[in-house]
């Protein structure tokens, strides 16, 4: 069996890991983008941002102030967990005492904060069941900076591919600097309102770079990724070539009379941190 000790301390590592250090394949996309980029203040932006990152590394300290709303992914194999959510919440809470993790989550209502990173639902939880001799957590820390962008539309069938497009570039467009660009843009297509959005949340953990499977996908992302990084909107939007890292994008089979799209938009500090625990 798979303790709520080990849980617990699994899920604290993940958080502290997840807003300490980013991905190689962010921070390489970040140094791609400032090859290319000639934009004077552009250049300024992503140069602070990259000293920043290795900055939080060396001090061993959040890379951004904001330190998001922790959401969790799980996929859960044949193997026995002892009190899973108590768990992760435990994990959640001694991170935020001990790296230490500004506490953000309130109530929606009073906006009494609960100082702990924990509260009614949160964290969300999203859990898939896989045929596998383990359990697979990934923290995601989610700013509000970006989360606060977010869309979602119930679009017609009739609307089609260009349909998904617009929408797409034209919420990334609308949001400006306001989400800390250049962002990661996370697209669900698909499902059921809530469905897409979740499916836009998840698709943000892809590796920046690498394409869908999917051929027709793969090029819907290309096309997207292009588009947005033409309106020069750039780094904290104050011009410059690169708007967006990279658009992801996952798909759910719908109902015939829908085409549900949600556009999940992630700051440059696309952090998140996953690891498995085998049962021995």
């Amino acid at each position: 069996m798979i303790t709520k000790d080990v849980i617990k301390e699994t899920v604290y590592e993940l958080y502290r890991q997840a807003v300490i250090v980013l991905g190689d394949d962010v921070k390489k996309s970040l140094e791609d983008a400032l090859k290319i980029e000639e934009h004077e203040l552009a250049r300024l932006n992503i140069e602070a941002i990259l000293k920043n990152i290795e900055l939080a590394e060396e001090k061993g300290i959040p890379m951004c102030q904001d330190t998001g709303l922790p959401v969790v992914f799980v996929k859960l194999g044949n193997v026995e967990v002892e009190n899973l959510r108590e768990g992760i919440e435990e994990g959640i809470k001694k991170a935020t005492t001990d790296v230490p993790i500004r506490p953000n989550i309130v109530d929606p209502l009073t906006r009494e904060n609960t100082n702990i990173n924990v509260g009614d639902y949160i964290p969300p939880i999203d859990i898939e069941l896989i045929d596998e001799d383990y359990i697979e957590i990934t923290i995601l820390p989610k700013g509000f900076g970006s989360e606060n962008n977010n869309a979602m539309k119930m679009a017609l069938p009739a609307e089609g591919i260009e349909g998904i497009k617009e929408f797409v570039v034209e919420s990334v467009l609308k949001a400006k600097g306001k989400p800390c660009p250049p962002t990661v843009v996370g697209v669900g297509i698909g499902g059921t309102s809530d469905l897409c959005l979740k499916l836009g949340k998840k698709a943000l953990l892809g590796k920046i770079g690498e394409r869908n499977p999917d051929p027709q996908i793969a090029k819907l992302e290309e096309e997207i990724l292009e588009e947005i990084n033409a309106s020069g909107i750039g780094p904290m939007g104050l011009g410059g070539k690169t708007t967006t890292l990279d658009v992801k994008i996952l798909k759910a089979h719908t109902h015939t009379a829908g085409l549900p799209i949600g556009v999940c938009i992630q700051c440059w500090a696309d952090r998140h941190a996953t690891t498995r625990i085998y049962d021995e």
